[in-house]
């Protein structure tokens, strides 16, 4: 049998060293483009983090000092101080709190329906709940807001409507809009698809009720799904500034992020301060992201699987 030649050997060993070597540029091309990215998102956080701890005339120095001479802690302290950042605190929390539980019920209820229930009006009413999802929520503030304070019987209001401030200056004019928002819908829809309707086919032949399936079997399976919303729905409450702007015309009902203008006035900032809470306003979003970072990736990973 005739031996290969040299050259056809060199070539051989020649192409595996090029792909080798092509694949390793390209990972460190990737990679630094990555790291580079990395730190331009990474920078404004850097930079509000050493502004709490600096001293307020080291805050605009030039040149930019991104480490602080000394460490100060005058406006965490001037956070609390200037305005009521505890009461604040509070309030976000439990409208943030009350818009995870209304949406994580009533989301994958209305999820559940769509995805495993067959009724005449499903595909139809599904359609209806994706546009909702494509309008602007700054489109619908007016008419929101509309409804809220002409709600009858609430707030003063007659049964026409009239008389009263309905929901205004309440924490349910905040709530309620977005109990059940279109997202979550949508959201649970997609995660309950990708479960078997098995269980639900033989809990109906033993005479099991529709909401006990739903409540005692499938609910459960979910929570991956439940902690990627939870997180979702949170951070968004949390975050709101427009709408409790709108709603909440009393000071002891603000939100912390309302409570963060106040740091602003007479066309001047108070950088401090407002770095200060700022920083105090992320920790709720970032301690639930970390004790929920394990269902929260399982559910990324499952929701959206089928349509």
């Amino acid at each position: 049998m005739a031996q290969p030649s040299l050259s056809a050997t060199a070539a051989t060993r020649t192409r595996p060293a090029s792909v080798t070597a092509r694949r390793a540029l390209a990972a460190i091309a990737f990679y630094t483009v990555a790291i580079i990215i990395a730190i331009c998102m990474f920078l404004p956080f850097f930079w509000s983090l050493i502004t709490s701890f600096k001293p307020s005339d080291e805050i605009f120095s030039v040149p930019i000092s991104w480490l602080p001479s000394r460490i100060t802690f005058e406006h965490y302290k001037a956070a609390f101080t200037t305005v009521p950042f505890g009461l604040y605190f509070y309030n976000s929390f439990v409208l943030a709190a009350a818009g995870v539980l209304c949406n994580l019920f009533f989301g994958s209820l209305s999820g559940y329906a769509f995805a495993k229930l067959d009724f005449k009006l499903n595909k139809p009413l599904f359609r209806v709940l994706l546009a909702a999802m494509m309008i602007p929520g700054i489109v619908t503030m007016i008419p929101s807001f509309y409804v809220l304070k002409h709600f009858p019987l609430i707030g003063g209001n007659d049964l026409m409507g009239d008389g009263g401030n309905g929901f205004l200056n309440s924490f349910w004019g905040i709530i309620l809009p977005g109990a059940s928002g279109s997202f979550a819908v949508f959201f649970m829809r997609q995660f309950f698809l990708t479960l078997p309707s098995d269980m639900m086919e033989m809990a109906r032949i033993e005479g099991c009720p529709e909401f006990r399936i739903f409540w005692n079997i499938y609910l459960p399976l979910t929570k991956p799904a439940l902690a990627t919303l939870s997180i979702f729905t949170f951070q968004a409450g949390w975050n709101s500034f427009l709408w409790p702007m709108i709603i909440l015309n009393d000071p002891d009902k603000a939100t912390i992020q309302m409570g963060l203008q106040a740091f602003s006035y007479n066309y001047q900032t108070d950088y401090g301060p407002m770095m200060a809470g700022a920083l105090i306003a992320i920790l709720p979003i970032l301690i639930l992201f970390l004790l929920l970072q394990k269902y929260f990736v399982q559910g990324i990973a499952f929701t959206g699987t089928k349509g």
